[in-house]
C-alpha cells in the first residue's frame, strides 16, 4: 500500500513540502530563519539559495529519484539544506540516530542501499567506526574539516538557480528507523504526500511566527517541528543537544515560542533549579510525545508553564494518531494513566483483542489505527509489513483502552509488558503510580528473567531532591494500590536514567546492567 495525498493526487501538479518552504523562504529574503548553536544568524535567503546549490551539486554526482541520501550530523544548518536538496531532486534521506552502536548504523546504511552518506565532522570518530564496517559509494562532510571534502564547499562553485522538484506524493521522502530496544530497527517509508498534507498542523498555536528552539535531534520529530515552522514563516533556533538549564536560558534570551519535549526531557526541565527564575513569558506550545507521560508530572508542567500543553500520541508507521490541548490538561488525575488524547481529524482508532475481536470503550486490547498517513511499508520487508498493515489497518503493537467520551488511554506495548505469576505488569501503569509518591523524581521499570525463564519486575528510581530510596516503603506504596503482582521485586537507585538516542529510557542498558 503506498498512500498519497488526496489533495495532490495528481503527481504533475505535486508541490512537495521542500518547494512549499522554499517558496516561503523566497518571500522574505533577508528575515533571520536560523539560529546556529554558537549564535550565527542564517537569513532566508542564505538558506534557499544553500538548498539550490546543494541540489546542483548532488544531482551532479548522480543522485535522484530512487537515490538514498544517509546523514549522520547533529543540529547543523547544513542537515537542513541538504535533506531540503536531496528531497527536492527525489532522493529519500535516512538520518542516523548518533548514540547508535557501529555495527548498527553499518547496517542501517547498508540496508537502504546508501549511495552518498554526509557526514558532520564534528562525529569524525562515530563516522570512522561506522566505516570500518561498511562504505557506500559516495562520501561528503557537511562543513569543511580534516574529516573529507565537503558538500558546502563543492557547491559553492554553482550558482543558486531553481531546481524544479522531480518528487511525486508516493515517493519516500524518508526512511526512518525505529527505535531499535529490541533489536535491529526497521527502516518505515514515509511518502512525501501525507508528510505535506501534515505539516501544516506542526505549528498551530506556536506563535505568530513561530520561534522553535530544536534542543533535540534534527533526525527526529525536532526536524518535522523545524519544516513546519520554516513552512509557517517562523525561525528556528538550533541547540547541539539537550541541557536543562541551557534551555530554559535560550527560552528566555530568544524569546521561544515552541518547544518539543519527550516527558523525561520535560520532566528534566520541571526538576532545574534555574526554572523558578526564568521567563516564560514567550511560550505559546509546549509539545510533548514519543513515550508515556506521567499524570503528576503533566499537572506540575500545567502549573508551571501554563496553558500550553500539547501531547499527542502517533507511531512512525501509522503517523500521527491523537491530539490533546492545553485545556484538557487542568484536570489530568493525580493518580493512573495520563490520556493521549482523542483521534485527530481523519483517522479511525479500534481497539482489538488477542482473537482479533474488537472492543468496546473500558476494554483493554491492541490499537489498530486507519489513516492516510500510514507507512508505505517497512523498507524491502515485505512479510514484516503484512504482519503490521493489514487490510488498511496498522496493527501497532500498542495495549490500550478508549472512554465512553472517546479519550485513548496507553497501557504498554505489547512487548514491553512483564510477565510474573498472577498475570502481566504494564510497565508504564507502575511508572505513572511511582511518580505520585514525592520520593521518586523519575523511574523506568523493566522487566528481567530469572534463570527459570520467568520475570521478575525491576525499576531504576532516581529520588527526587531531598530524599532518598526506601524500596520497602515503595513496595508497601504500589502493593496497596495496584496489588503484590506490581510491587518491584528490585529498586535501583540511580543518578539519571539512560536514554536512547530518540530521548526514551533506554531498557535495553538498564536490563544489561542490573539484570545479573
Amino acid at each position: 500500500m503506498t498512500p498519497t495525498s488526496p489533495a495532490s493526487s495528481d503527481s504533475a501538479q505535486f508541490e512537495s513540502y521542500v518547494e512549499a518552504i522554499l517558496t516561503v523562504l523566497d518571500r522574505t529574503p533577508d528575515r533571520a530563519v536560523l539560529t546556529t548553536a554558537d549564535g550565527r544568524h542564517i537569513r532566508a535567503g542564505e538558506l534557499r539559495d544553500d538548498v539550490y546549490r546543494y541540489a546542483a551539486e548532488l544531482a551532479d554526482r548522480g543522485i535522484g529519484r530512487g537515490s538514498t541520501v544517509s546523514l549522520l550530523a547533529g543540529n547543523r544548518p547544513e542537515v537542513l539544506a541538504a535533506r531540503y536538496a536531496a528531497n527536492l531532486l527525489g532522493a529519500r534521506v535516512v538520518s542516523l540516530y548518533q548514540g547508535m552502536a557501529p555495527a548498527t548504523l553499518a547496517h542501517l546504511v547498508a540496508s537502504v542501499e546508501t549511495e552518498l552518506l554526509l557526514v558532520d565532522p564534528e562525529l569524525r570518530h562515530s563516522a570512522e567506526q561506522l566505516l570500518a564496517h561498511h562504505r557506500p559509494p559516495r562520501l561528503l562532510a557537511l562543513a569543511p574539516g580534516a574529516f573529507g571534502p565537503d558538500l558546502p564547499g563543492y557547491a559553492a562553485v554553482h550558482s543558486p538557480l531553481p531546481v524544479p522538484g522531480a518528487a511525486r506524493p508516493g515517493d519516500d521522502w524518508c526512511i526512518r528507523h525505529t527505535g531499535g530496544t529490541t533489536g535491529v530497527p526497521k527502516g518505515v517509508r514515509m511518502a512525501h504526500g501525507p508528510y505535506q498534507d501534515v505539516l501544516a498542523l506542526g505549528s498551530v498555536f506556536a506563535g505568530e511566527p513561530p520561534r522553535f528552539l530544536a534542543c533535540t535531534t534534527l533526525a527526529h520529530v525536532a526536524g518535522n517541528i523545524a519544516d513546519a515552522t520554516l513552512l509557517a514563516g517562523g525561525s528556528v533556533v538550533l541547540h547541539r543537544d539537550f541541557d536543562p538549564d541551557a534551555v530554559l536560558g535560550t527560552v528566555e534570551r530568544e524569546r521561544i515560542t515552541h518547544l518539543w519535549l519527550l516527558p523525561p526531557l520535560l520532566y528534566q526541565l520541571l526538576d532545574s533549579p534555574a526554572l523558578p527564575r526564568t521567563d516564560l513569558s514567550s511560550v505559546h506550545r509546549v509539545t510533548y510525545g514519543g513515550c508515556a507521560a506521567s499524570p503528576t508530572r503533566l499537572r506540575h508542567a500545567y502549573e508551571v508553564f501554563g496553558p500550553v500543553l500539547f501531547g499527542g500520541y502517533g507511531q512512525s508507521e501509522a503517523g500521527h494518531i491523537t491530539a490533546i490541548g492545553p485545556d484538557e490538561h487542568k484536570d489530568m488525575p493525580e493518580e493512573g494513566q495520563a490520556t493521549v488524547g482523542r483521534p485527530v481529524p481523519g483517522v479511525e482508532i479500534a481497539i482489538h483483542d488477542a482473537e482479533g475481536n474488537r472492543l468496546g470503550p473500558g476494554r483493554t486490547g491492541e490499537l489498530r489505527v486507519r489513516s492516510a498517513q500510514a507507512m508505505a511499508g517497512y523498507w524491502k520487508q515485505p512479510g514484516v509489513t503484512a504482519g503490521v498493515l493489514r487490510d488498511g489497518w496498522v496493527h501497532t503493537g500498542d495495549v490500550g483502552y478508549t472512554d465512553e467520551e472517546g479519550y485513548v488511554y496507553l497501557v504498554d506495548r505489547v512487548k514491553d509488558m512483564i510477565v510474573v505469576v498472577g498475570g502481566h505488569v504494564y510497565t508504564s501503569e507502575l511508572e505513572d503510580l511511582l511518580l505520585t509518591h514525592p520520593a521518586v523524581g523519575r523511574c523506568a521499570a523493566f522487566g528481567v528473567r530469572r534463570a527459570d525463564a520467568g520475570e521478575e519486575v525491576h525499576v531504576a528510581v532516581v529520588p527526587s531532591p531531598g530524599h532518598r530510596l526506601e524500596p520497602d516503603l515503595l513496595r508497601a506504596y504500589v502493593t496497596d494500590r495496584k496489588g503484590a503482582m506490581y510491587a518491584p521485586d528490585r529498586l535501583h537507585p540511580v543518578r539519571d536514567i539512560p536514554l536512547t538516542p530518540l530521548g526514551k529510557p533506554d531498557k535495553k542498558r538498564l536490563r544489561a546492567a542490573y539484570g545479573g
